[in-house]
């Protein structure tokens, strides 16, 4: 926390027209909260994965029994897709200035970014914690300093519901940043199957939901948003996890908790690709 006593100060902005002047800045700061809560995911992984790799019980390393490998590839579907949207999301807004296409999707997106990926964050490193077990817990891990740090990105620069509120607004006022949506979302289409019918669901949804600004949805909307854009994402990049990310995202009845994966999926290769390189 900070106080500042008797210090110099000079107004930015016109008087009285302080949150109009502070909402200039605020995409940037929730990009950079964006970015962090991605960053952490990633560090709580690397370390979830050092230790899954050196630890063994019951004969065998822990990356190599079956449960905790789904564990970890899980949470490197979840590492990686948050850090492809926040890094395209920083793409649409440094090109914001010069292309008004991007300048209106970063209005929506960066809002949608924020919640998902900074809310998404806390668990994800508790889960993290589990994977090293009591290890986690204690300060000789850095897991405990993430954790305690993880929930931050989600409460500053607006908490969870003023970033759906802030979705809603975007959709329902400002038609060129609902356009710039949906755009975005249109470029992966015929890229996956259940991607198609997840996109052509929401798309109903954003149709009743903006009719009628059902705040009370704000947040399934926000987050069916954010899932689809990471989807998308991936499919766009070729990303070798988009499918494995889809099947365990997009499903009727996605699983509440990471382990989840369908036993068919090559939790190696995932791995493989999620291990830090030099």
């Amino acid at each position: 926390e900070v106080e500042f006593c008797g210090a110099w100060a000079r107004r930015i902005g016109e008087e009285g027209r302080g949150v109009a002047t502070i909402i200039e800045m605020v995409m940037l700061t929730r990009l950079d909260c964006m970015l962090g809560a991605a960053a952490e995911m990633r560090m709580a992984l690397a370390q979830a994965l050092h230790h899954a790799r050196h630890r063994r019980a019951f004969g065998r390393r822990l990356v190599e029994q079956p449960l905790m490998a789904n564990v970890l590839a899980d949470l490197a579907l979840e590492s990686e897709a948050s850090t492809a949207l926040a890094l395209r999301i920083a793409r649409a807004v440094d090109a914001a200035a010069r292309d008004p296409q991007e300048a209106a999707f970063a209005r929506v997106a960066t809002a949608i970014g924020k919640f998902w990926i900074c809310r998404r964050a806390a668990g994800f490193v508790n889960e993290a914690q589990e994977c090293l077990g009591g290890a986690g817990y204690i300060e000789e891990s850095m897991l405990p300093r993430l954790y305690r740090q993880a929930p931050l990105n989600s409460i500053w620069e607006g908490s969870g519901n003023v970033q759906c509120l802030d979705v809603l607004r975007a959709l329902s006022r400002e038609p060129q940043s609902r356009q710039a949506l949906l755009r975005e979302l249109e470029q992966a289409r015929g890229l996956d199957g259940a991607y198609d019918v997840a996109f052509a669901a929401l798309q109903r949804r954003l149709d009743d939901t903006v009719a009628v600004v059902a705040e009370a949805t704000a947040r399934r909307v926000a987050a069916s948003l954010a899932i689809l854009l990471q989807a998308a994402t991936l499919l766009r990049a070729g990303s070798p996890v988009a499918c494995a990310f889809i099947a365990s995202r997009l499903a009727d009845s996605a699983p509440p908790a990471y382990g989840m994966l369908d036993a068919t999926v090559s939790f190696a290769d995932i791995l493989e690709r999620a291990w830090p390189s030099a």
